[in-house]
Parts: C-alpha cells; sequence; structure tokens
C-alpha cells in the first residue's frame, strides 16, 4: 500500500516529531510512505482570509503532487478538512479539476481515521502509560467526522486511563487567524478548555491538531502550568512520548 504524507506547515516547522511518529505508525503496519518533497500548505490560512487566488494555487498544487498515491494520510483535522471539505468549492469552475479531485478525495485520511478504516490496525508499537484526556479538533470532528477513531486506538493501550473532559468537542478557541484577530475572545475560550482538562484529573490532554496543540500548550504554560503534557495522538500511538 502506496501512502503519501502530508506532514503539514505546523507539523514541519514546529513539531517535526510529530510526522515521525506517523511514518512510524504508518510503515509498522506495512504501508510503503512516501512524503512528497516539494510539498507546501494547504492554502487553509489564505482561504480563511479570503484569497482565493492563493488559495486555488496551492490546491492545484497539492493535487498534481498526490493523485497518483493509493492513499493520502493527514496528521492533522484541519488541514485534512480544508482539502477534502473546500477544495471542490476551489474548484466549482473548472470541470477537469473538480473531476480530479473528486476521484482523489475518498482516498483522504485523517491519520487515526486511516488506522482504524482502512487499516484496522489491532496492534500498536506503544506501551505508553498514564491517565490522559481528548480534546476533539473542531475541524476534524465537523468536517471528517474524527471523534470515535482516536479514542478506539487510546482503548487499545492497556496501561492508558482516559477520563473525559467536559465540552471535548468544544472548540478550544485557536481557529487559526480568530486567535489573532479577536484575542480576548481566544483567551477567554482556552482558558475554559485549560479549566476542563485540569478538572479532568488527567495528567495530559491528547489531541490530533498541531493548531489546538500549540494554542492548549501555550495557555497552560503562561497560566503557570508545567505539569500537564500536550500530546499529539500520533505520539502516544507510536510509543514516541
Amino acid at each position: 500500500m502506496r501512502i503519501g504524507l502530508f506532514v503539514t506547515c505546523l507539523v514541519d516547522m514546529m513539531r517535526p516529531e510529530i510526522g515521525f511518529s506517523t511514518l512510524k505508525l504508518l510503515e509498522s503496519n506495512g504501508c510503503e510512505v512516501v512524503v512528497p518533497d516539494l510539498q507546501t500548505c494547504c492554502g487553509q490560512p489564505a482561504y480563511n482570509s479570503g484569497d482565493r487566488q492563493s488559495a486555488r494555487a496551492l490546491a492545484e498544487k497539492f493535487l498534481r503532487e498526490f493523485e497518483g498515491f493509493e492513499y493520502v494520510v493527514i496528521p492533522s483535522g484541519s488541514c485534512g478538512g480544508m482539502i477534502k471539505t473546500h477544495y471542490p468549492d476551489l474548484f466549482s469552475d473548472d470541470p477537469d479539476l473538480r473531476a480530479r479531485m473528486s476521484q482523489l478525495a475518498p482516498r483522504i485520511f485523517e491519520l487515526t481515521d486511516f488506522l482504524v478504516s482502512v487499516l484496522k490496525i489491532s496492534t500498536l508499537p506503544s506501551s505508553f502509560k498514564g491517565h490522559v484526556t481528548y480534546h476533539d479538533s473542531c475541524c476534524g470532528l465537523r468536517e471528517l467526522g474524527v471523534q470515535a477513531q482516536p479514542r478506539a486506538l487510546l482503548g487499545q493501550l492497556p496501561d492508558l486511563q482516559l477520563t473525559e473532559m467536559k465540552d471535548s468537542t468544544v472548540c478550544c478557541g485557536f481557529g487559526g487567524a480568530f486567535a489573532i484577530k479577536y484575542g480576548n475572545i481566544s483567551s477567554a475560550i482556552v482558558d475554559e478548555k485549560c479549566a476542563n482538562i485540569h478538572d479532568s484529573g488527567a495528567d495530559a490532554v491528547v489531541l490530533g491538531d498541531l493548531g489546538c496543540m500549540l494554542n492548549i500548550e501555550g495557555r497552560l504554560r503562561r497560566t503557570g502550568d508545567e505539569k500537564t503534557r500536550v500530546l499529539h495522538v500520533a505520539q502516544v500511538l507510536a510509543g514516541d512520548c
């Protein structure tokens, strides 16, 4: 099975170890993984800012680089949601691009969805031990339907205790440019998320989107919490934390 791995900008620049954990998970389950050298952004920042021209150029670039793979795997609900949900809109005026995207879209998966729905894995290269809670990213949940999949995988780790926090499906306040344009509102939202994490009693919060990860971890540290770990689900499943 030949997989194209879309690493994402934030993983590449901020947390490359998540990319290596993703690679480990896929290769340990028999996948041939290819990381196209020239991949860049999915175009979400431009799209959300109304710059359709730039977003369209990046969407076409993605299509050229990834349409030849059997599957495309993305360790991010946000980027996955942009590609699967919004690229058809960007290609709405071009029948050829729209048709090519419609052929590729069913083969594009968020990481945990791919592990559960396609590979149907039952063993993981992880001996993680600890008490965690899970945060559902907005795009992964609402655009891709990712919710049960990461919990099913975490449930395979015998020494992992998962406690659901209050309002796990509520936004963390990041929202890309939202956190910059509406800083005070974003801070209030993430403060509620951090309080719910603390109230769960967990030692770590696990999630599947690096934007949420950076936002939550940043707020925890700025408010004096140096103990609560913030982990990408790929790191936990791969045993890299």
